[in-house]
């Protein structure tokens, strides 16, 4: 689609599913390319001559695409008015490109692939072709599926699209880094997604709609989720809260924490009047907006200074130094302390360069604390900018030297002479900082209050509940879930999942009102290695002879009737399908039991 529209209309794209054959490739090639024109250009005769080739066959030759091209050409160029424009961009518009797109190259027919490829290099100079290959493994597969007299006839430029780690990495600072969204992951939720998307899949959009997930989760278990939106919808929310809501509300582990923080007075409005609590929640929702504009500016200035440091000890991507600062203090690390004096060791054009990236990132700011933070900023940096005294300084210490030396040249006890000795010792040793070293310290002073100031963890931040989804154990369970121990708990167990009150019963019991296949797997785990089938039949019908309500005295009571039988066949072939049982050649009428233990 965006190449459709910043490039060419005529763009198709193949599948070597579909292109077994080469009359196959081009039918494909020639319907999808004619009937995108057709929907653009709204011609008859286009329109007349794709339906001819997709009725007969001897029309699907790259001459009808010649014919159809010049027309649609043609018909554009009349109709869009003279602009000035280059001689390419001009070239560009009256004959745009024609791309085919191949998906798979790996998969494709070398042979078909050839043939299509020499065909269409005798149109060259009808049809502007343009050939986009999907390679997966190295580009060298080119050379091993076409011989050099067709991959000569091809200008091969490579070009390489982003790693799913960098588009992992711009999804994050999109959807995640940022104030714009009010809901978020914790640190343990995020650890989850990136975890396995790391260790399993490499797939964004499975993180996606694992974050998908979270945020459905989150809206359905947090009632006080009413508030999770924009700060002026949250706000007039607020106001509307019901009296359980309110109740909801100071049940919250961040706002009883928040009440014990308040006076006696306080405490007690903020416990019996409905008003008040509206109106202290209206405050601290606006606190956490503040606070989220000011936390994210600041991971940032704290990754940029960090993620060049030897051996990452805040981590090397976004990622890890936001999840490590929602989980605690991130300045009670040891290896923020770690960071930190790496810091001191960095040179004046490290330093300065990242405290300008620093300030770049603060200016779209537009809270108080991070405006002050910017003007602060600019000053450390304009200092850097000034000389440094650092021969004035040097100058003075050795005249300091020079003028202790002379005194030695004087008559002197032996006590004063040993202690003007010690003195010069230790002026050598304690070597006086540089205006650079003063300003550097400065400077990470300054970045070490802005962390300890912002970068606190969102459980700090009364009502943090209503933003963040804290439930990593049910999205874990939801997204890497265990097939086995799923299957095993809904056949011993069918109200885990169905919730139908008739299927409760005891432990280690099944209700006469379960499934089938349960019936015939809970009787399965009564038997040993080998299980006679006929014995088997007869307790399932036993038991759903129970089931149906006859009377246990009657004659027909555990008979086996032709539906009995097909549903018990049903279950155990089910069940046989699932890798609980086998047949086996020891009995005829038997079969052997694959699984031992359950739920």
């Amino acid at each position: 689609d965006q190449l459709q529209q910043s490039v060419t209309p005529f763009v198709v794209s193949v599948q070597a599913t579909e292109c077994a054959a080469l009359n196959n490739m081009m039918q494909r090639v020639l319907e999808r390319l004619m009937g995108t024109s057709v929907s653009v250009g709204n011609e008859e005769e286009p329109e007349q001559r794709s339906t001819n080739v997709n009725q007969k066959r001897v029309h699907c030759s790259l001459i009808t695409l010649c014919n159809w091209y010049k027309a649609v050409t043609k018909k554009a160029a009349s109709g869009t008015p003279s602009k000035k424009r280059t001689s390419v961009g001009k070239d560009m518009q009256q004959h745009p490109p024609i791309v085919v797109i191949f998906k798979d190259l790996e998969a494709f027919n070398s042979r078909v692939l050839q043939d299509f490829i020499l065909i269409c290099s005798r149109y060259v100079e009808q049809l502007p072709l343009m050939f986009v290959f999907g390679i997966a493994t190295s580009p060298s597969t080119i050379q091993h599926m076409l011989p050099h007299s067709v991959s000569s006839l091809l200008c091969i430029e490579l070009f390489q699209s982003l790693s799913c780690t960098q588009h992992l990495a711009s999804v994050i600072d999109k959807v995640i880094l940022t104030s714009q969204f009010p809901f978020k992951p914790s640190g343990k939720v995020l650890q989850v997604l990136v975890s396995i998307f790391l260790y399993h899949d490499f797939s964004v959009r499975n993180f996606i709609k694992g974050l998908q997930l979270a945020l459905l989760e989150h809206f359905h278990s947090q009632p006080l989720s009413v508030l999770c939106c924009k700060k002026e919808a949250a706000l007039v929310h607020a106001t509307e809260l019901s009296h359980r809501d309110v109740e909801r509300l100071q049940q919250l582990p961040s706002f009883m924490r928040y009440v014990e923080e308040q006076g006696p007075q306080e405490q007690v409005e903020l416990l019996t009047s409905d008003d008040h609590v509206k109106e202290v929640c209206q405050k601290l929702l606006n606190d956490l907006h503040k606070y989220h504009k000011n936390y994210y500016p600041i991971l940032r200035c704290l990754h940029i200074l960090t993620s060049s440091l030897p051996k990452y000890p805040l981590g090397k991507q976004i990622r890890e130094l936001h999840i490590s600062c929602l989980e605690k203090n991130v300045w009670e690390n040891e290896e923020y302390a770690s960071a930190m004096q790496l810091l001191r060791m960095m040179a004046k054009d490290e330093l300065t360069s990242a405290l300008k990236m620093c300030a770049e990132i603060l200016k779209p700011g537009k809270t108080t604390k991070m405006r002050a933070a910017l003007l602060q900023l600019d000053n450390l940096l304009a200092k850097f900018d000034q000389p440094d005294d650092l021969a004035a300084a040097e100058n003075a210490a050795g005249e300091d030297l020079t003028s202790r030396g002379k005194g030695l040249q004087k008559k002197t006890d032996l006590f004063q002479l040993q202690k003007t000795l010690l003195e010069m010792k230790k002026s050598r040793r304690t070597k006086k900082m540089s205006q650079f070293e003063i300003l550097r310290d400065q400077a990470l002073e300054f970045i070490d209050s802005l962390v300890r100031s912002h970068l606190a963890p969102p459980e700090s931040q009364p009502l943090y509940e209503v933003c963040y989804y804290s439930s990593s154990a049910v999205l874990r369970r939801h997204l890497n879930a265990t097939p086995r121990t799923s299957i095993q708990t809904a056949l011993s167990n069918p109200y885990h999942y169905l919730k139908n009150e008739n299927l409760l019963a005891e432990d280690g019991t099944v209700s006469n009102a379960a499934p089938d296949i349960c019936i015939v797997y809970k009787l399965h785990l009564e038997c040993g290695r080998l299980i006679n089938l006929y014995d088997w039949l007869e307790a399932y019908a036993t038991v759903v002879s129970a089931a149906e309500g006859m009377d246990p005295d009657s004659a027909d009571f555990g008979k086996v009737d032709e539906l009995k039988h097909a549903r018990f066949i049903q279950a155990v072939s089910e069940l046989e399908f699932l890798g609980f049982i086998k047949s086996t050649k020891q009995k005829t009428d038997h079969v052997s039991r694959l699984t031992w233990g359950g739920c």
